[in-house]
């Protein structure tokens, strides 16, 4: 492997050649393959969903694919990153065969299998990083029971899987708040000691998405879909966890916990326990705002984009205070 076979001091060249092979390949087989991909056949009940009939749907597939061989061949022999690309490809091949699917998923079973993944990392974290946890906003370091911490990192996992679905639904906007966000916990990585391999595969993932903003920003040609989507909250919520700091995730994603846990909240609330709430409130928001202030998408994803920027420059503040 790469990572075990150059010396250290041509490192930064390879890495930097591993970032630019990460952006020219997606960029270059998105090019060749967007029309091989399954079609979107518009969203029913999302405003101007009719918008997105019959674009490719799904380029997360490609992307995520380019993301993982990438990052396999740089790392090497470590195992526990091993575990978590091909858990990020199986989260991807999820959301894919549920795009290609006439029929959409039942979401129990989409749960179960998000569920199954998330136990995985859970226990790979804990069984590579142990348990203990650094607090920045209250400067505590804390270990936490096995147990314990494996059930919030597995709700953490979770949470952050659906919420950055819900996100996805105007053009560039997911993919631009992942961007944020993945850049935010790599600068609070590097902070508080995360290890140099891990840093690199989130800078990869980063430029993987580049290369698939060029063809997604607005109007956009083609759409990440679940494939995208999932597997990213999926590697969004590891981050988080390498950090040493999982609450930072609160802050680094916040717009995306907002715009997506509104509607994920108002369902479960109303289905569970009869209670609704937000009703004059479209959701995702990103809807509400379209639709009820209208906002353009590009309106939409700057300023997303600029209330996420600055609560990860806050977040970055609390950390090197």
């Amino acid at each position: 492997m790469l990572f075990d076979g150059i010396g250290a001091a041509n490192l930064p060249t390879v890495w930097f050649a591993g970032v630019l092979a990460a952006f020219l390949g997606t960029a270059l087989l998105l090019y060749c393959l967007m029309n091989e991909l399954p079609r979107d056949g518009g969203r029913e009940f999302a405003h101007q969903g009719n918008l997105s009939a019959g674009k490719p749907r799904g380029a997360g597939l490609i992307f995520i694919l380019v993301f993982a061989v990438i990052g396999m061949l740089f790392v090497g022999k470590n195992i526990e990153i091993a575990i978590y690309l091909l858990l990020t490809v199986a989260e991807m091949l999820t959301g894919y065969l549920d795009d290609r699917s006439s029929v959409p998923w039942n979401e129990y079973k989409k749960g179960l299998l998000d569920l199954i993944v998330a136990v995985i990392a859970a226990v790979t974290y804990i069984r590579c990083n142990g348990t203990t946890i650094t607090i920045s906003l209250l400067d505590l370091q804390w270990t936490v029971p096995p147990l314990l911490f494996g059930l919030a990192a597995v709700i953490l996992i979770w949470v952050s899987i659906n919420v950055t679905n819900c996100t996805d639904g105007v053009d560039g906007l997911l993919g631009t708040l992942s961007l944020i966000t993945l850049g935010t916990l790599l600068l609070a990585g590097q902070i508080t000691g995360m290890d140099t391999a891990f840093r690199f595969v989130i800078t990869v993932l980063m430029a993987c998405l580049v290369g698939y903003l060029w063809f997604n920003a607005t109007p956009s040609l083609l759409m990440m879909g679940d494939a995208g989507s999932r597997a990213l909250g999926f590697f969004i919520a590891v981050a988080a966890l390498k950090t040493g700091d999982p609450f930072l995730y609160l802050l680094a994603a916040l717009v995306m916990i907002v715009d997506g846990g509104a509607g994920l909240a108002k369902i479960a609330l109303l289905r569970f326990l009869k209670i609704h709430i937000l009703k004059n409130i479209r959701t995702p928001i990103h809807d509400h705002v379209r639709k009820n202030k209208d906002w353009s998408n590009t309106h939409t994803v700057f300023r997303f984009a600029a209330v996420q920027l600055v609560f990860s420059a806050a977040t970055i503040w609390i950390l090197l205070r």
